[in-house]
């Protein structure tokens, strides 16, 4: 079930918790993606609280969110770059996205596959995606006082297993969140001590939330020759006007 884009703006624009959590995400995405204006980037579900630094790169830009959850016109002042669409039909061209960048938007979904498909879809050879989803190892998705505690967490290898099925190579697995999810001023302060300490010593285990960064897998074309030969020795697929022992 997704979550109500009004509460998702709420949480991660008005308050001190969601903009945390905001700031350590995306710092970690930014870290590994450095902005480029040459690229076009799409965020699927509620992604937007991560993509501003591309806008600020003049990059070209989509929010897609699914019906389910709501739109919201982002950036606020700004031309909309935020568009309603179903999840599981995005209105984008094949292979038109460089960076894909998904966050409430698997766990949530009432059919990850088909989101999966559409994903794989839209990103361009070459192109990486991001999935975002919350760590059921982590104390974040046993909390519902944020939007991480909704939905299905997952574990790395249930992630990796499910991103494989649906032909995408995970690159890299990462983490973020290894604050606790708490509204207190002391647990605030030292979020960013948190970020770094947890980073280093469990890069994957204890966040919040599981960092997926994916490519596609294409698979080559079958080739046609080995098909032809062994049509050519069989007699009853032989073409009309040509024996067995005739080439096809």
């Amino acid at each position: 079930m997704h979550l109500d884009v009004l509460d998702l703006r709420g949480f991660y624009y008005r308050t001190r918790l969601g903009r945390v959590a905001q700031l350590a995400i995306r710092d970690r995405l930014v870290a590994l993606w450095p902005p480029d204006p040459g690229l076009c980037v799409a965020g699927f579900g509620f992604a937007v609280p991560l993509l501003r630094p591309w806008l600020e790169a003049e990059a070209r830009v989509i929010a897609l969110m699914p019906a389910q959850q709501g739109v919201m016109a982002w950036p606020p002042g700004q031309a909309n770059v935020a568009v309603l669409c179903e999840e599981t039909l995005w209105p984008l061209q094949g292979e038109c996205v460089d960076r894909l960048v998904v966050m409430h938007g698997l766990e949530t979904s009432e059919n990850p596959d088909a989101v999966l498909d559409e994903a794989w879809r839209v990103l361009a050879p070459g192109g990486r995606a991001m999935f975002i989803v919350p760590n059921r190892a982590g104390i974040w998705s046993r909390s519902d006082a944020t939007p991480f505690g909704f939905g299905r967490p997952y574990s790395a290898r249930q992630l990796e297993a499910q991103l494989h099925r649906h032909d995408f190579s995970v690159e890299r697995l990462s983490s973020a969140l290894y604050a606790p999810p708490s509204p207190r001023a002391f647990w605030l302060r030292s979020a960013d001590l948190w970020e770094r300490a947890g980073a280093r010593l469990l890069p994957w285990r204890g966040g919040g939330v599981l960092m997926a960064e994916v490519t596609k897998q294409v698979l080559a074309p079958r080739r046609r020759t080995g098909q032809a030969r062994v049509r050519a020795l069989i007699p009853g697929l032989a073409p009309a006007g040509q024996g067995a022992g005739q080439p096809a």
